[in-house]
């Protein structure tokens, strides 16, 4: 009988114990850590903070925390003049691992040049590192990275919509930069993908009455359409230029076209695509039958896909139509995020892919090296899952402005410039778009000295081919000089 009794006291001890552990993560928190890194030649030291910010709710209660990791070049006394880059990535539902451990950080994946993974998976030094120049924090949005929400009773739509978004990342924003002391510093929004929509939306709200914080610059890496339209017509041809480059890649096109170089290619397809392929959808049925053979052969001549692809989608490919044919001969399909990467389906047939090549490439590297970063070398400890992809929906995307409120910034404050950056054989935010967003951002032309693009050989996250990292990280420093004011804000 005292046995039973034992048992069974054993049994609702550690039943209660069971029961009693949860995850939990702290409204404000941060561990300090210092290193260094070496970067173009020079040895930089800096400390690395990784923590959590509450966010909070009109009537003053903590109602979620963000997860950031700070980055602050330690042998600078003077922060006044040091710039400050707030980071962001996209998903919306993404955290900021892929810009943290892929660009501008002093700590980089383990990947070989290209951007394939190897293994061990782990992290190394990152040589091109805007550290140097500028002290970085990457932020988590809420129920991403290990940002969380505390007050499970709070209004989810608080936090996951267009403008809702920008709404709370403002204050915390400020409460980031009031924390810190960085108020006299030069500041930067960058984001990637959808970070882009949050950045662009930020940089008005920052500077409303509320926060009256100003930027010097907005970094846009391979930007969203920013709620600018360009449906119909337009829509169908902006493509057209990335599918001629994605081609050349894969040696698709023919002799007189693939001896091009690539920019020269770029140049003769843009001008086809502007003056000859956007009017000629235009017309629709109206089109004459040789008109619209001929332009199908020149489409198809440019992409690497057939006169009959063209005519058989009424002069209109779709994307995921284009990543499944363009290697269909040699029974390979291509990616989204990035076209240079291959991919096998089960099923030469149909029209669309099983899974992008280029994500399942970089999920091999960027999950167990983050994992294995914050324990390691941030010594941040935590039960929490560290969320690659979180639980964002439903995200309202109504009242997508944010072209417009990134165009009013501007207007407003004028030391603010926008650069957008953008890789030739991304497949989701593909570069000419991304032309195309720069030049309607501003129609009236009145501040177009103040918008730059540049593009790069590589995908969505461009900075994973090592050329392209150290090229993208240096154009950045390029921005900040260009950025740093020389006179007084006035026209």
């Amino acid at each position: 009988m005292k046995h039973i009794l034992t048992q069974l006291t054993l049994l609702i001890f550690f039943s209660f114990y069971s029961f009693a552990q949860t995850r939990t993560i702290q409204a404000e928190s941060s561990v300090v850590t210092n290193h260094y890194v070496t970067v173009n030649g020079n040895r930089i030291p800096y400390s690395a903070t990784a923590g959590t910010l509450p966010v909070w709710s009109d009537d003053d209660r903590a109602v979620a925390t963000l997860f950031y990791t700070y980055y602050k070049r330690s042998d600078v006394k003077d922060i006044d003049r040091r710039p400050l880059f707030i980071s962001f990535n996209g998903g919306p539902g993404a955290a900021s691992i892929w810009m943290h451990m892929g660009y501008t950080s002093p700590r980089t994946l383990n990947i070989d040049d290209e951007g394939n993974p190897v293994q061990p998976y782990g992290i190394k030094e990152n040589p091109y590192s805007i550290i140097d120049v500028a002290d970085i924090v990457y932020v988590n949005p809420v129920n991403v990275g290990l940002s969380r929400i505390l007050d499970n009773d709070y209004d989810r739509s608080n936090f996951f919509g267009v403008n809702s978004d920008i709404k709370y990342l403002a204050q915390w924003i400020e409460d980031f930069i009031n924390k810190y002391n960085r108020w006299t510093s030069p500041k930067y929004l960058i984001g990637e993908s959808y970070g882009t929509t949050r950045c662009s939306g930020l940089a008005l709200e920052l500077q409303n009455r509320l926060h009256t914080t100003y930027l010097n610059g907005v970094i846009l890496v391979s930007p969203t359409g920013l709620g600018i339209k360009r449906d119909g017509p337009v829509s169908a041809a902006l493509s057209l230029p990335y599918y001629s480059v994605t081609a050349w890649y894969h040696k698709q096109l023919d002799e007189d076209l693939q001896s091009k170089t690539l920019e020269n290619l770029i140049y003769e397809v843009e001008d086809f695509t502007i003056n000859k392929f956007l009017p000629a959808i235009a017309l629709g049925n109206s089109i004459s039958e040789s008109k619209k053979n001929e332009i199908a052969e020149a489409a198809g001549r440019y992409s690497g896909l057939s006169t009959r692809d063209y005519l058989d989608n009424n002069l209109n490919i779709s994307e995921s139509y284009y990543w499944k044919k363009l290697l269909y001969d040699q029974g390979l399909t291509i990616g989204r995020l990035d076209s240079r990467y291959r991919g096998v389906d089960k099923s030469d047939a149909g029209t669309s892919y099983d899974y992008d090549p280029a994500m399942a490439a970089w999920d091999h590297s960027f999950t167990p090296a983050m994992q294995y970063y914050l324990k390691n070398e941030l010594k941040y400890e935590t039960n929490m899952n560290y969320n690659v992809w979180g639980n964002v929906r439903p995200w309202d995307r109504d009242n997508d402005r944010t072209g417009e409120n990134l165009r009013q910034a501007m207007a407003k404050n004028p030391y603010l410039h926008v650069f957008i950056q953008s890789g030739y054989y991304d497949g989701a935010t593909d570069y000419f778009n991304a032309k195309y967003t720069m030049w309607h951002l501003d129609p009236s032309g009145k501040m177009k000295d103040r918008l730059s693009f540049k593009g790069y050989e590589s995908g969505h996250m461009m900075y994973l081919r090592r050329e392209d990292l150290k090229n993208s990280n240096d154009d950045i420093r390029n921005f900040i000089l260009k950025t740093t004011p020389k006179g007084s804000a006035k026209y």
